[in-house]
């Protein structure tokens, strides 16, 4: 008796048939070949054994190394690559003293040493970073590998715009402040995070052989802890001004003659804008306009000219007042 078969219609051997067999299948574009889990595992003891031998090759402590991750010890990595990048061994001798200086000439300056790609990527963050913020080099870098990571995020958006205006104008220098990540012990201690002053531009780096993008280097120093919304503890440090809704002065306390020189019939009358920093107004502007809209209280660090033309630093809460009439500003001078 002849058998065919149900698919092709073919006579076949009684113990042959041209359907697929059971059990394993040769792999296919829509069916590859699975992973085991001991050929996981391998992958995985491999690439941690990669990891620890990168750890070892940091120039940190044994300390250090021991509390890192393995995501800081590659944030850390990259770090030590784009800085060798900019600053490798053998152009030491041209390049600027700033990433070389000892420990010793470190404590002297008045606040640490910082070095940014454009896109905000760390470059370089000298030791001397933990007087400042309580934190290591290595346990700043491990809250992120940008600028942004270690920044307030409100001050996120005025940043980028900062470092834009400074890329278009190699050379120019720029500055903003705003507050800094700190150890948790820094915190219980001040009562928040650090606010610190950023001034720097981007500058060419002459010693590389080959044409590279500039790099932002930057001095960042200490200001006055920036005071909470309400705070009046700090009277001393504190002038109150009301202005109509186009930011006119109205009226002004006289202990603005202490922190930027004018009389109080000097302001009256007046612009607040006019006394504005030019790379600051728009700032201010977005302030205002949140406030005039009605958003509530709006709150900015901005820079202010004093009589003598020097500029002020001031944080500026201001609300909508009198009715909606008016805008009251309460106008803290860091230090």
């Amino acid at each position: 008796m002849t058998i065919f078969c149900s698919h092709c219609h073919r006579p076949l051997p009684t113990e042959t048939s041209c359907l697929p067999r059971r059990g394993k299948q040769a792999p296919s574009a829509s069916r590859p070949f699975r992973s085991t889990k001991s050929a996981s595992k391998a992958r995985r003891d491999q690439i941690n054994v990669e990891l620890q031998a990168l750890r070892s090759l940091l120039p940190i402590s044994a300390q250090e190394k021991e509390q890192l991750s393995y995501l800081h010890t590659m944030a850390l990595v990259c770090l030590r690559l784009r800085g060798a990048q900019l600053f490798s061994p053998g152009t030491h001798s041209a390049a600027p003293a700033g990433p070389a200086l000892a420990t010793e000439l470190l404590s002297l300056l008045p606040g640490f040493l910082l070095v940014l790609l454009a896109n905000g990527k760390l470059v370089y963050i000298s030791e001397n970073v933990a007087q400042v913020l309580g934190l290591s080099m290595v346990e700043l870098v491990a809250q992120g590998d940008t600028i942004f990571d270690i920044l307030d995020g409100r001050a996120h958006e005025d940043v980028r715009k900062k470092l834009f205006l400074a890329w278009e104008e190699p050379g120019r220098e720029v500055m903003f402040v705003s507050e800094m990540r700190t150890s948790k012990a820094f915190r219980l201690q001040h009562g928040g995070n650090r606010a610190v002053a950023v001034r720097g531009h981007f500058t060419a780096l002459p010693w590389l052989a080959s044409p590279s993008p500039p790099a932002f280097l930057a001095l960042c120093t200490p200001v006055a802890r920036l005071p909470a919304a309400g705070d009046t503890s700090s009277q001393d440090n504190i002038f109150q001004s009301t202005h109509v809704l186009d930011m006119t002065f109205t009226d002004v306390t006289e202990s603005v003659t202490y922190h930027l020189g004018y009389r109080r019939e000097e302001l009256i009358g007046r612009s607040w804008y006019s006394l504005l920093h030019p790379e600051d107004a728009e700032l201010a502007a977005a302030q205002h306009r949140g406030v005039a809209l009605g958003a509530g209280a709006g709150t900015a660090v901005l820079r202010v000219l004093r009589r003598d033309r020097t500029w002020a630093w001031l944080r500026v809460a201001a609300r909508r007042d009198g009715g909606g009439r008016a805008i009251t500003c309460t106008s803290y001078c860091l230090r």
